[in-house]
């Protein structure tokens, strides 16, 4: 055993000094633009109103009319990525420019347009077919005539807005349409206006707000009373699942002509210089957006002056497509931006750090193994934890990588309105130190899953094992990939290798030590990681020029500490919603999880347990604070300091590793990285230990070998192991997955597949008239009531778990006086 972890930590050691992830970090803290030669078509081609896209990589343009609009085309071009130049002929069916096209997974969606004369309300799809380029017109018409419209597609929806509706005289739009892709013989459908004035050529984009993503309108042109053309400088927000405008100012710069999504929350704005400005040089500027702070940063230059601009992204690039009047000729010319992610590496010191934590796990791991004789210490501890060990190891497998990374990043985009789920264990821990755990000490049972035999029938006990071991498997592959995010942010290192290190080392320790070595290593834990939280707050809070005055300033002026609103809504997250789901979740937690419950079996008497339980409860408190404090801090700085941000982190739940590895000293940050490895390792150890026991004890000594001895032993680590690899399968599969926030995942399947446990539990204990026939029917009427609450969206995802909850007790009652008392 010893060999194998002595290996094990030498495969760590071997995959921190890997390639180029462990070079120092680069002292510049913001990504650069890689601008690629200027290239410029071969021939004279439309420049203006083009209609364009990707297909397959390659650039499409269609349409469009020339400087001087003297000549309005039908042709098509494509670009490819060497440069390379195809001309199409009479692809369109009439001469057509300045309509809104949309890049969908088949081919480029072509919405208006106009000519010289009129606007046009056809809708045409372009596709390339055996190297051809085809028009497809079977799509419904627009309601009216419309050119120069902003559209986006978002949820597969296409949304379409203002535009001009005429030629001569000019009459502009401000009509706001959608079409839903997965029914379009329904036509489009008119959404409610916004409280802007009317005009054409804007822009509209879709990035993720912190919350869900949303459509964002900036700029355009307006006509003045005296029918002139005036630049506007104003932007708003759409939010499709509330239905409503937001107004983010008018501090927009002036020639907004083009602008792309890119990383979690940043919009690139690129500015064509206003022809009203002095400058002797005409300048384009590119221009950074952040959506959840709301800050605006003048990036850089662009190379080139274009009097004219539309931006593609291709694959991880973006393609300006300009054209350049002061040239004298009618040429596009194509300028190619590529991200140049930060010089990442974690640097000697750091790496010390880390490796310094694993040796200490791997080191508690062997000393425990030597006292494993029987599952009753591999299971329980042989009942030798002390009433603190026992507490500290409640909390960290409450607090996980979720609480240290999605925590932190839900309160930097959002406000403090879950502050109160967290500290829900408050409420609740009289329940549980006055009624469970006497309850379940008096049974002496190794798993919670063993009362429901004892009250219902074995049926019910195993298939409520299942679900947990099932829903465990679900959970340790959130908490690997978590930390995995943070890990490959910070170091280059690739992701699915991240995911199998810190998988495999926890696998490791925790088949060999058992249950003893699961709660030191996670007393050892929580140490490093509030340790490392408390550093956090103080650096972040003293970086700023005002220090922690400024901090909270910030956070009040922008409803930072805000707990949500207080009207009695069960569809959003108010402060009665997190209350009720708050009181759910942790009954149905620590009154029913095998892995809370298996903390209270290790203690020598009922007085330790119960200390246990109020040391997580007094813990908890503190922690949930200090970690969305974090949060807002984070936003605070980044409010000050917006050129910090990344552009390229595709994940909102990053922020706080893009700020570790970016602003923290070097050993501090080592210290920062292994707190999110103790915030992960403590819950996957708790998670695989505790599904082994239910599967050793529910379903292998049940039915397969009844008794205890070594090779009960041998089974039990080799469930351990089991489980932990098919938990790391998972991980690698979520890895592949477009998640906006794993916090709101995670309690989703929380509530979910456990919701019916905590109401199960409570029909046993609370009532002598349930049955197993009632029981077994109140989790089938369960499960269908939460199918249909996740589908049509009934209540908040937090009230999941209470839906079930009261949904299994009320029914599994009801059902129950139908069936003969025994």
């Amino acid at each position: 055993m010893t060999r194998i972890v002595n290996n094990c930590v030498a495969l760590v050691c071997l995959c921190l000094f890997w390639g180029q992830s462990l070079r120092a970090a680069d002292a510049s803290h913001s990504e650069q633009i890689k601008w690629g030669n200027e290239s410029v078509f071969n021939e004279e081609h439309n420049t203006l109103g083009l209609f364009s896209g990707v297909l397959g990589g390659q650039i499409v343009l269609a349409g469009g009319t020339s400087d001087d609009y003297s000549r309005w085309g039908r042709n098509a071009v494509c670009l490819s990525e060497n440069a390379g130049f195809a001309l199409y002929e009479d692809v369109l069916s009439k001469p057509l420019a300045y309509g809104a096209s949309i890049t969908l997974s088949d081919g480029i969606l072509c919405i208006g347009g106009r000519d010289s004369s009129q606007c046009y309300k056809d809708v045409f799809l372009v596709t390339m077919q055996q190297g051809k380029l085809n028009v497809s017109e079977d799509w419904p018409p627009l309601p009216f005539p419309l050119s120069n419209a902003a559209g986006a597609l978002l949820d597969n929806k296409v949304y379409l807005f203002g535009g001009r509706k005429s030629v001569s005289p000019s009459r502009l739009s401000d009509s706001f349409f959608v079409l839903d892709l997965s029914n379009k013989s329904r036509g489009w459908k008119e959404l409610p206006g916004y409280p802007g004035c009317v005009r054409e050529d804007a822009i509209l984009v879709v990035q993720n707000n912190g919350v869900s993503p949303c459509l964002y309108l900036l700029g355009g042109q307006t006509e003045t009373e005296e029918g002139l053309s005036s630049c506007l400088t104003d932007g708003y927000v759409y939010n499709p699942q509330l239905g409503k405008w937001s107004s983010l100012g008018s501090d927009f710069p002036k020639g907004i002509c083009a602008a792309v999504a890119s990383g979690a929350n940043h919009i690139l704005l690129f500015q064509k210089e206003p022809e009203d400005t002095q400058h002797l040089k005409k300048e384009n500027a590119l221009w950074k957006y952040h959506t959840i702070t709301q800050t605006l940063v003048k990036s850089e230059c662009i190379p080139g002056t274009y009097d004219t601009m539309q931006v593609l992204q291709r694959n991880r690039s973006f393609v300006i497509l300009g054209s350049n009047a002061s040239s004298g000729t009618n040429r596009l010319y194509s300028l190619q931006g590529d991200i140049v992610p930060l010089e990442k590496g974690l640097g000697l010191v750091n790496i010390l750090v880390i490796i310094g934590y694993f040796a200490v796990l791997a080191g508690i791991g062997i000393y425990f193994s030597r006292r494993q004789k029987s599952t009753n210490d591999y299971f329980k501890g042989g009942g030798r934890i002390p009433w603190w060990a026992a507490g500290l190891s409640l909390f960290g497998t409450a607090l996980s990588a979720i609480t240290f990374m999605a925590i932190p990043s839900k309160a930097y985009a959002t406000n403090w309105s879950y502050v109160l789920f967290n500290t829900g264990i408050v409420f609740v821990a009289p329940v549980i130190v006055y009624v469970f755990i006497p309850f379940f000490r008096r049974l002496n049972i190794t798993t919670a899953y063993e009362y429901l035999e004892i009250r219902f029938n074995v049926f019910i006990r195993v298939i409520c094992s299942l679900a947990f071991i099932i829903f465990q498997v679900g959970r340790m592959g959130v908490v690997l990939f978590l930390p995995s995010i943070a890990l490959n942010v910070v170091t280059g290192l690739d992701i699915f290798l991240c995911i199998g290190i810190m998988g495999v080392c926890s696998i490791l320790y925790t088949m060999i030590g058992g249950i003893e070595a699961v709660v030191w290593t996670d007393a050892i834990q929580v140490i490093v990681l509030l340790g490392g939280a408390i550093f956090a707050v103080i650096y972040i809070s003293c970086s700023l020029p005002g220090g922690l005055g400024e901090t909270i300033d910030i956070a009040v002026a922008n409803g930072k500490f805000d707990l949500g609103a207080t009207n009695f809504d069960l569809k959003d997250a108010t402060m009665w919603t997190v209350i009720i789901a708050a009181c759910f979740t942790h009954l149905t937690t620590y009154g029913t999880d095998q892995s809370m419950v298996q903390r209270y079996l290790t203690t020598s008497s009922m007085k330790e347990a119960r200390k246990s339980v109020w040391t997580n409860a007094i813990l908890t408190v503190p922690a949930t604070l200090i970690f969305f404090f974090i949060g807002t801090a984070l936003y605070a700085y980044y409010k000050v300091y917006p050129e910090n941000l990344s552009i390229s982190i595709p994940n909102g739940d990053a922020i706080f590793p893009w700020y570790i590895f970016t602003q923290l000293p070097v050993g501090i940050v080592g210290l920062l990285i292994s707190g999110i490895f103790a915030a992960a390792m403590s819950t996957l150890s708790g998670s695989m230990n505790s599904a082994a026991t239910a599967y050793i004890v529910d379903i292998y000594s049940r039915f397969f070998h009844k008794g205890e001895g070594g090779n009960e032993l041998h089974a039990a680590r080799m469930a351990t192991c089991v489980i932990g690899v098919i938990s790391l399968s998972f991980a690698f599969l979520m890895a592949t997955w477009n998640i906006a926030s794993l916090w709101d995942e995670f309690n989703k399947i929380l509530g979910l597949i456990l919701g019916s446990m905590g109401g199960l539990f409570m029909l046993g204990m609370l009532t002598k008239r349930a049955n197993s026939g009632g029981a077994i029917i109140g989790i089938v009427a369960s499960i269908i009531v939460q199918l249909f609450v996740a589908r049509f969206q009934t209540f908040h995802l937090l009230l999941y778990t209470a839906s079930g909850f009261i949904s299994c007790f009320v029914i599994g009652y009801l059902a129950s006086l139908f069936f003969k008392k025994k």
